[in-house]
């Protein structure tokens, strides 16, 4: 085998500019496989670390419009076949394999009614919660208080609000203690609110701005009341949505799916039904997306392999024929078939391995490249390097056997003959 490899690397290094135009197919191929399935791990990395390090696991169900669109009972009024869920319902939800902590709440958006003194908190949000609403979007009180069973019990006016609307409405005062008013009804601050995590997702695009901080934010803050009191801003009962805290990342979708079928059982309505909502599934669709792509553009990459291929085979014919004396005098001196078989498709193998290792570099170079240009992330996969100078191996072995065989079965005297 040594010896095979010798005599492989004299020839070839006999032969370099002819060596190296044989390879230019292998090299090519491999280098765009290489910078494409980096170009597709890197998003799929930085997809997995903004899921993982958004920290909550947190799925949403909440009434929609055809699918597509929340419903909001401030402008379309109270949906009719949508039953008002209570505690039972939350129950229900909390017993979901997987779901850690389950929440019932209700919410406006976009609201411009809560004030303190004479400014507004324009745009932002207002939350009806129940006891464990905290608990299930992976909030954690950074000054006052929690909402307490008396607040439930007593009908309680306070309210919590997260740090931006603190800072809207206070400014650099003390929110604590101070009465807002939400439509006209006095309400006491006892709270400020902040995540549990202090993540910040990796943004490289505009997409990547709407698909993880846009959604993982309150670009306005949010005012958050017992949900006993919502009948003194909201006049009226009106459909609950929920919020569940999922073991981990990879169970959030199965989470959502099973609780959007049980809210979805007594809903009547054919246009308005309960969607979950959690960034894993937009995360999966591009990551899907991606690949599909990508797949295709791997295909297209694997024409040059087919090229290079042949031009091995090609070579390695010609070489045949201008060693054919030498193989004759080999065979004359007592060289078996096997071993004048194994001499040429190490040197195929050889060949085209050193033209995968050569791409396998560029295909590397190809993809930093990448990165600085189009600020696409990429991660070098160890798997597919490997794999590429296997592969590239491979095709020496295949396309280099025919011409091995043709060596192996050459006549000794017919070759010793040849001019």
């Amino acid at each position: 085998m040594f010896e095979n490899i010798r005599i492989s690397f004299q020839g070839i290094w006999a032969h370099k500019l002819r060596a190296l135009l044989t390879m230019l197919g292998i090299i090519i191929g491999i280098a765009a496989i290489i910078s494409i399935v980096s170009t597709i791990q890197g998003t799929n990395e930085t997809i997995k670390k903004n899921l993982i390090g958004s920290g909550t696991n947190t799925v949403t169900v909440r009434l929609t419009e055809s699918g597509d669109y929340d419903f909001e009972p401030e402008y379309s009024g109270i949906p009719k076949g949508v039953p008002v869920y209570n505690d039972d319902m939350r129950e229900q939800l909390a017993e979901i394999p997987d779901v850690k902590c389950a929440s019932l709440y209700l919410q406006r958006s976009g609201i411009s009614y809560v004030y303190y003194d004479t400014t507004a908190l324009q745009g932002g949000k207002l939350i009806g919660a129940d006891k464990y609403y905290l608990n299930a979007c992976g909030y954690v009180i950074n000054r006052g208080r929690c909402f307490t069973d008396a607040d439930y019990e007593k009908y309680h006016k306070v309210a919590i609000l997260d740090m931006i609307a603190a800072n809207s409405l206070f400014s650099n005062k003390d929110p604590i203690g101070k009465t807002i008013e939400i439509k006209g009804e006095p309400f006491i601050v006892v709270g400020i609110i902040e995540e549990s995590s202090t993540f910040e997702p990796t943004i490289n695009s505009v997409e990547d701005y709407y698909e993880y901080a846009y959604d993982q934010s309150n670009s306005s803050g949010a005012v958050i009341i017992p949900d006993v009191d919502w009948c003194m801003v909201a006049a009226y009962d009106e459909p609950y949505n929920a919020k569940l805290l999922a073991a981990s990342t990879d169970d959030m979708k199965n989470v959502g799916k099973k609780a959007q079928e049980i809210m979805n059982e007594a809903v009547t309505n054919k246009e308005i039904k309960y969607s979950a909502k959690d960034i894993s599934e937009t995360a999966e669709n591009t990551e899907k997306l991606s690949a599909a792509t990508n797949k295709q553009l791997i295909w297209i990459a694997s024409i040059s392999l087919l090229v290079g291929g042949i031009g091995v085979m090609n070579i390695m014919l010609v070489s045949v024929t201008e060693r054919t004396r030498e193989i004759g005098l080999k065979k004359a001196i007592g060289a078996r078939k096997n071993r004048i078989l194994a001499q040429f498709l190490t040197e195929a193998a050889l060949l085209t391995s050193l033209g995968g290792v050569i791409g396998t570099i560029a295909g590397i170079a190809m993809a930093e490249i990448i990165s600085k240009i189009s600020e696409v992330p990429v991660a070098i996969s160890i798997p597919a390097v490997i794999i590429a100078i296997l592969f590239s191996m491979l095709i020496g072995i295949v396309f280099g056997f025919i011409p091995a065989v043709q060596a192996a079965n050459l006549d000794p005297i017919v070759a010793l003959r040849h001019e």
